[in-house]
């Protein structure tokens, strides 16, 4: 297929928004629709659910705004890439038609009340000391839950599928998804990349039977092409190939260049990240599989700060009101005033010290976890608090990166960074002074679109391999170099400090969730 004057259509379905992005062979955006959505509803608390038919009317409003920003025919567009959010779970019938709400990612229920497995698989995971990891594991699975909670969808259920499952089959008509999408409580074998043997204990630990997934394709390949249904709803020209492209991490890592473990991705999204790429299967913590990379048989290892950015978020709805205001008085961005606000502070925040424990984990950190701030005096001020929110993110992103270079026996010597946090000048300085390295920009902030559209353009021929493709579609951007000072003052906070936090306050929050209950 000639590359003269082809162009790639990249949906991508975040948790805050859903964009239909058009790519050249340069990488370039070219043009862009963005639908702000609604990331979930609550009925109950800590609940977080969607309607998948949302998801659905907002890509295609996604999709059809685009259409008349475009000045050349449709006929240019060569394939379709779609990224989507990770780990939101839908319950279909025959038809394709949602059941129930989807389970969205942010969702903190569990299931406590569980069946034992089979007598021999208790006795193995006694034995091995893991019956407490795979209790978690199956009290956290969404299915468990639905099945106990909602035995009736459960029992209707023909396909269980990610959103990406979902959109692929509202696209195409087959119930198929990329092999590198899969990312959940799902019986899903990270070493193989394909549903676990039927040996696996995941199918003992979970009701989900093998016929009820959908069929795997790797990144590359083609999962359908767009069906007429589909091209009336979205304007997406009928028969385009819709190409494997895998989850919105996986597909930004690819997006920002990073293809060798040497490399890092750092994402400063709702989810904060700090991904390499690996031909080898390297766990950064003991059972924490890396997840399938945006490129056949490679993996991203992945050190995750569970809900990262969204503390930025609840700092500006809590505190952030008189920046809003201004903001809108002058006909300027918010985030410039927030920025604003960071200059204000010294590099450490004059001693404040933030964990960004905001999500338990079952090892690092444990299920007691929570959030802590530190060094309160009082000369700290809302500018104070913010400043330590967005330099707590960077200590833990940064202590990933050492439990990833550990683990992988490497040394990382570039530093990528990208995410809704990216876009902050004074955010990406405070990266590049706590890591101690230079911490650069992509080309371009559409880096999850843009590691679609890679794979987009692979899986036609329009590049040979992902190497070639990443060359040619990634390009540097701004580059932030560390403060000397800064670095120093940082080092010392981060070794004799922050690293002996969790320790430290572990005690007390083991005591905080026996005496009130939270976290469960």
């Amino acid at each position: 297929m000639s590359q003269k004057k082809q162009y790639i259509l990249a949906i991508d379905n975040g948790t805050q928004s859903v964009r239909a992005l058009i790519f050249d062979l340069d990488g370039q955006l070219i043009e862009k629709s963005k639908i702000e959505i609604e990331p979930y509803f609550s009925e109950n608390p800590g609940w977080a659910e969607q309607h998948p038919e949302y998801y659905w009317e907002m890509l295609c409003k996604a999709c059809q705004d685009l259409w008349s920003k475009i000045d050349f025919p449709k006929s240019k567009i060569a394939a379709v890439g779609l990224t989507t959010q990770r780990a939101t779970m839908i319950n279909v019938d025959k038809n394709g038609k949602a059941l129930r709400p989807a389970f969205v990612w942010l969702d903190q229920r569990n299931q406590a009340k569980l069946n034992m497995m089979s007598p021999g698989w208790e006795i193995l995971l006694a034995l091995a000391r893991e019956r407490q990891t795979v209790r978690y594991f199956r009290s956290e699975a969404e299915a468990n839950w639905i099945q106990n909670q909602q035995p009736e969808i459960w029992k209707n259920t023909h396909k269980y599928l990610l959103l990406s499952g979902f959109h692929t089959f509202k696209l195409t008509g087959k119930f198929v998804d990329s092999t590198s999408s899969q990312v959940g409580y799902l019986p899903f074998d990270f070493k193989r990349h394909e549903w676990c043997r039927n040996w696996d204990w995941k199918w003992q630990a979970l009701p989900i039977h093998r016929n009820m997934l959908p069929k795997l394709i790797p990144c590359g390949d083609e999962l359908g092409i767009i069906t007429e249904q589909a091209a009336e709803e979205t304007g997406i020209p009928v028969g385009l190939p819709l190409i494997s492209c895998g989850a919105d991490k996986a597909c930004e890592v690819l997006g920002s260049g990073c293809l060798e473990p040497t490399m890092g991705s750092l994402s400063y999204g709702t989810t904060a990240t700090f991904n390499t790429t690996n031909k080898k299967y390297v766990e950064a913590l003991r059972h924490i599989p890396p997840y399938p990379a945006a490129m056949p048989k490679t993996y991203n290892t992945e050190m995750i700060v569970q809900r990262g950015y969204w503390m930025v978020s609840w700092f500006k709805r809590e505190f952030g009101y008189r920046e809003e205001q201004l903001a809108a008085e002058r006909g300027i961005a918010t985030e410039v005033l927030f920025d604003d606000l960071l200059k204000q502070v010294p590099a450490g925040s004059m001693g404040l010290m933030l964990q960004p424990y905001w999500t338990p984990g079952i090892r690092t950190p444990g299920p007691e976890a929570k959030g802590a701030m530190i060094g309160f005096g009082d000369v700290h001020t809302r500018a104070h608090i913010y400043r330590a929110i967005i330099e707590g993110l960077a200590y833990a992103l940064r202590e990933g990166k050492e439990r990833s270079e550990k683990a992988a026996g490497i040394k990382i010597t570039k530093l990528m960074v990208s995410g809704g946090g990216s876009q902050s000048d004074e955010a990406m300085q405070i990266t590049a002074d706590i890591f101690g390295m230079t911490a650069q920009r992509p080309h371009t902030f559409e880096t999850s679109g843009l590691g679609a559209a890679i794979n987009a353009a692979v899986g036609v021929g329009l590049y040979p391999n992902y190497k070639t493709a990443v060359s040619k579609m990634t390009h540097e951007g701004d580059r932030f170099t560390p403060i000397r000072e800064n670095k120093r003052l940082y080092n010392k906070l981060y070794h004799e400090v922050y690293q002996n936090m969790y320790d430290q306050l572990s005690p007390l929050y083991k005591s905080i969730r026996k005496i009130t209950g939270y976290p469960k």
